[in-house]
Parts: structure tokens; C-alpha cells; sequence
């Protein structure tokens, strides 16, 4: 596993769960753009370890979206649903290392505390009825954020998090962080809703070894209503038939440098964007709203 001073390696980590859209489209140009700007690997993995929340087409629309906006990936796809006993071996691991505990808390009993676990567990159960828990220790963990600057967390901010549910299906926190460290992941490009589950994924390293990251939060898209564009609220379905236009107003989205518009195919326009690639113009804001497709005609 590669040092976080090795040769940069990003990934894009879509959950199958729907089709793209813009939202998830301006996450995975982001995060593709930081690492060929950095003359770095740009992997795919399809985090399918949720089976309930799952279309049975939306992973290989994913796939196809992301070829027909031009944003080729190194190596082979990499699937989550492949990888159970990585998993095992690693929750094993730190049961035998006293850090992580079965826990029968219901949502109902942990209510009280806004959902959080923090300290001795009042309800532990065993593997046939109850989730597994990383044991946070009563420190607090910082780390610096490309975009979203220095942040702290400690153990009543976050909590002891779930690492494999009490149906028997491991949890993101788990996987995400086994799994970056397989695949030599050195820096992680996503949406700040997931900037919180930086810190138990920090800890989580440490507990089992793994060597750090370097994180980047990108501001979430919101619509007239406030909420995240998202699958679960019904965000609109990429139409990859106007590729070049989504991938023109995704960069706006991360308010990058309008590209000439003389630029009228997908690889020159990519070209043009990994060389003029500026992160640091990236508003360190939690949300920025939803633009209307009129914003194409307005550049910088």
C-alpha cells in the first residue's frame, strides 16, 4: 500500500442505488480532472453492497454514462459485492484487538443521544442480533481538507459507528476504507455530506494500519427545496446524449475557467479542463444551488 507521498491514485465510488446525475456527475469529473491533473491513476469501483437499495440496471448505466461523457477509468471496475471476506478478515481483526463490539441498540434507544453511540455500549448483543461497532477512542482526530480547510472531530461529535449491520450487510464505513487502502487510493475527491465520515474513517485507518489520505469535499448540489440532488430524492437522470453540455455545466458547477466554445468535443474539452484544472476555486461552502440550464450561455 502506497504512502499518501506515493503517486497520486483517485477513484470514483458510485453507489448502484440509480443513474447518474448531474450531482454525481460533478463529483466524478472532479475527482477525475484532480488526478489526471496530477498525472495520477483515476479508478472505478460499484459500491453494490447494498442489495435492498439497489436498481438491477443502474450499475451498468452508470458505466455507460461515465464512457459516454469520456471519463475513462485505470484498470478494471472493482465490485464491493466481490470482496466479503477482505471484509471478515478485517472486522476479525479488530474484534481480536478489542476494537469493535457487537451492539443491539435500537435506533429508538439511541435517540436520546441524536443517534450517536458514545462510551460503554447498555445493550451488547452477539452476531446472531446485533451490529458491529468501531470502538472510537476519547481523542480527537484532525485532519486538513484541500477545499473545506483544518477540521476536528472527537469521539461525542461522531460516535462509534456501524461497521456491519444487524441484517448481515457491511456497512460503507468498512468497506470504504478496506477498500481504498486495496486498491493504493492516496487522495479521495467527494461530496461534503460525507466530510463528518472523514473522521471515523481516519480512525478506522489508524485501528487497522492502513496508510492516511488526503481528502477533498466538494460543495453538494441543492434544488429549490433545499435538499441534495440525489437519487433518493429523484434527481433527474443524466441524458448522455448532451454529454459535452453536462460535462460544460459541471464545470461550472466547481466554478472552473469556461472553456473556449470553440471546444466542441468531449476529449479536447476534457484536455482543456485537466490543464486548466484549478481546485482552489472551488467554493469551500457545505452547498451550492442548483444552476438552470441557461447557465451554459454564462461564462466567467
Amino acid at each position: 500500500m502506497p504512502s499518501p507521498n506515493s503517486a497520486y491514485t483517485g477513484r470514483f465510488a458510485p453507489s448502484p442505488s440509480g443513474p447518474l446525475h448531474i450531482g454525481s456527475l460533478v463529483t466524478a469529473l472532479a475527482s477525475y480532472l484532480d488526478a489526471r491533473a496530477n498525472q495520477g491513476q483515476w479508478l472505478l469501483r460499484m459500491e453494490d453492497i447494498d442489495p435492498p437499495r439497489e436498481q438491477a440496471s443502474a450499475a451498468q448505466q452508470i458505466i455507460n454514462s461515465l464512457i459516454k461523457h469520456g471519463l475513462d477509468w485505470d484498470g478494471d471496475i472493482f465490485w464491493q459485492s466481490q470482496a466479503s471476506a477482505t471484509y471478515d478478515f478485517y472486522l476479525q481483526q479488530l474484534l481480536d484487538q478489542n476494537l469493535a463490539y457487537w451492539c443491539a441498540c435500537s435506533r429508538r434507544q439511541l435517540a436520546q443521544t441524536k443517534g450517536l453511540h458514545t462510551g460503554q455500549c447498555p445493550h451488547p448483543g452477539t452476531p446472531s442480533n446485533a451490529a458491529l461497532r468501531l470502538r472510537i477512542p476519547d481523542e480527537s482526530v484532525n485532519f486538513t481538507d484541500q477545499i473545506q480547510g483544518h477540521q476536528t472531530r472527537t469521539q461525542t461529535d461522531i460516535g462509534d459507528p456501524v461497521l456491519k449491520r444487524k441484517d448481515g450487510l457491511y456497512a460503507y464505513q468498512l468497506a470504504v476504507v478496506v477498500d481504498d487502502a486495496r486498491q493504493g487510493v492516496t487522495d479521495i475527491v467527494r461530496g461534503v455530506d460525507l466530510l463528518d465520515a472523514s473522521a471515523w474513517q481516519i480512525h478506522l485507518q489508524q485501528a487497522l494500519g492502513f496508510p492516511s489520505v488526503r481528502y477533498c469535499h466538494i460543495p453538494v448540489i441543492v434544488g429549490a427545496d433545499g435538499h441534495k440532488l440525489s437519487k433518493q430524492s429523484f434527481a433527474p437522470a443524466l441524458d448522455d446524449s448532451h454529454a459535452i453540455d453536462n460535462l460544460r455545466l459541471a464545470l461550472r458547477y466547481l466554478q472552473q475557467t469556461s472553456a473556449p466554445d470553440t471546444i466542441t468535443e468531449i476529449q479536447a474539452l476534457l484536455r482543456w479542463a485537466i490543464a486548466h484544472w484549478r481546485p482552489q476555486d472551488i467554493p469551500a461552502s457545505r452547498y451550492i444551488n442548483e444552476l438552470s440550464p441557461d447557465a451554459l450561455h454564462h461564462h466567467r
